[in-house]
């Protein structure tokens, strides 16, 4: 029977300590980029989320998944773990807050999630449907983070961290990114564990803004 080491396995397996002992706090690192998705009516239904994973979380989770030994993981031989992946997503809230007008929206379950290798680290993309359409007047905002810094979310490099599709004309885009971990903050977050975002100052958190006419 194969084994599946998904994303909540994996956190709960690092909560209790039997991961691999090379990976420090926080345990999975990934590079992020989101893509805010507008309807034909100009209101936001969902945000498309591209998530690539750190090389020793990769090399865990994919572990017993080259069903035909032939040294390469194709995403048909990932979609189980793609699956299980999405669904436990709920439980970390989905690592993302989308607010309109300041409201925090309500998210559907993900939906379309997939898998791939990109070299040698797996990348995971989904949408990630609000249960209601939201009017971008006044603002939306999206953060992608995990509080708890289980996790680290980076943005990608670039205007592609965070884009739009099909967002009425005039739209504009501003991001902050997250400060990258320094070894001072690795090591307190190594010898205190779990620490909430707010703890940390919003330097450590993912955010953007959008504001349409």
């Amino acid at each position: 029977m194969t084994r599946h080491f998904g994303l909540k396995s994996a956190l709960a397996a690092l909560v209790v300590g039997s991961a691999p002992p090379a990976l420090a706090h926080p345990h999975v690192w990934v590079t992020a980029k989101a893509e805010i998705v507008f309807a034909p009516d100009g209101r936001v239904t969902g945000v498309r989320h591209h998530w690539t994973f750190d090389e020793a979380y990769t090399a865990y989770v994919t572990q017993g998944l080259d069903k035909n030994n032939d040294g390469k993981l194709t995403s048909e031989e990932l979609q189980e773990l793609a699956d299980e992946n999405a669904a436990s997503l709920n439980e970390f809230d989905y690592f993302t807050v989308l607010k309109a007008r300041g409201k925090p929206q309500a998210f559907d379950a993900p939906r379309e999630a997939r898998m791939t290798m990109e070299k040698t680290q797996v990348a995971m993309s989904f949408l990630l449907p609000l249960k209601a359409p939201a009017a971008p007047t006044g603002a939306v905002s999206i953060e992608i983070e995990d509080p708890t810094f289980f996790v680290y979310f980076s943005l990608t490099e670039g205007n592609a961290a965070v884009s739009l599709a099909n967002a009425p004309q005039g739209c504009v885009t501003t991001i902050a990114k997250a400060k990258p971990l320094d070894a001072t903050m690795q090591k307190i977050l190594q010898d205190e564990g779990a620490i909430q975002a707010q703890d940390l100052g919003v330097e450590y958190a993912n955010r953007a803004i959008i504001a349409c006419p």
